[in-house]
This record gives C-alpha cells, structure tokens and sequence, in this order.
C-alpha cells in the first residue's frame, strides 16, 4: 500500500450557511479515509486500495498524496466547498480544469462518537511530534542569561584568572655534600 502521511487537516466553509467544518485525511487497517466534521457530527468515506486507485484514475491523479497537496492547496486558496445535507456531505474540489467530487455519508451516534475520539489524540498527537521536532527546551523566563563557566586550569590563580598563582616558598634545600 502507498505511503501516505497518517493525517492531513484543514478547514472547509459550506458555501450556503457559511459554516465551517473540518475536513481530514487518515488511514485505519488497510483503508483511506476522507472525513469531515463540525465537531458534532461526522461524515465519512473510505477507501480500500482498489476504489482508491479508480479515484485516482478517474481523476488523473499520480498518487494518493497527489489529491491530499490539491486538497490542502484548495482549502488555503478557497476553492474547496461542501454541501452538507441530512444523511449526507458533497466535497467539492476545484482545481484548475477539473473537479473533485467526493460523497461522505454521515455516521451515527457511537461511531460517530468513536470517530471524533479518535481525531482529537491524531491531532495531539501530532502537535507533540511537531512540538518535540521543532522546539528546543525553552529557558526559565526568570533567569538571567545563562554564563558558561570555564575550568580554571591547575595553577591558575582564583583571584585573578589571567596569571599563575603563587607557589608557597618550600625552604632551600641543601645538599650534604663533602666540603673536602
């Protein structure tokens, strides 16, 4: 099966009653799904790898990531809407000479429940993932800027780093030698 980032999010307006709704991407055993969702209902469509590869030929697609790039890019440029009915959502994409349709059905009650559980820990985590590959531990905000100490090298004075500290004068020591 192709390599397909696990999510993909953005956000889409229903044209009619400019309601905005948020359109997302995963896969679960084997399958892709194509979902949206206004954070109390949700609307699904999946795809095995067979209906997934008829998708991308009746559209001219290369590949799976192919429609997630025209999709992201059609919501960042507005040319993406739905139309939201009772029992079901029309994903309209519209990119240059041809249009993506695709037909979600909404899902009930505890799948729907399911399904929404689920897309709040995709999206934490990956906002932890990003978080861990972007951002450096932060500072304490209270503290001054932070000094690197430097070793003081063996015989180096304390008071005044730049010179050799004085070695305590041990006596003169004399040799017993024969003055013969």
């Amino acid at each position: 099966m192709e390599d397909v980032k696990p999510s993909s999010y953005c956000t889409v307006l229903d044209g009619r009653s400019q309601s905005k709704y948020l359109c997302y991407t995963h896969r679960r055993n084997a399958l892709f799904y194509i979902c949206l969702t206004d954070a109390a209902d949700v609307w699904s469509t999946e795809y095995t790898e067979d209906t997934l590869k008829e998708f991308r030929q009746k559209f001219a697609l290369k590949s799976t990531e192919d429609y997630i790039l025209k999709l992201r890019s059609a919501c960042v440029t507005g040319d993406v809407s739905v139309v939201v009915h009772d029992t079901r959502a029309e994903l309209q994409v519209s990119s240059g000479s041809t249009d993506l349709s695709v037909s979600l059905s909404r899902l009930q009650g505890p799948q729907a429940t399911e399904e929404l559980k689920e897309l709040l820990f995709r999206m934490a985590d990956s906002l932890t993932q990003l978080d861990s590959k972007e951002f450096e531990p932060r500072q304490q905000q209270n503290c001054g800027p932070s000094v690197t100490v430097k070793r003081r090298a063996p015989g180096a004075s304390l008071i005044n780093p730049g010179t050799k500290k004085k070695m305590q004068a041990t006596g003169v020591a004399f040799d017993e030698a024969d003055d013969d």
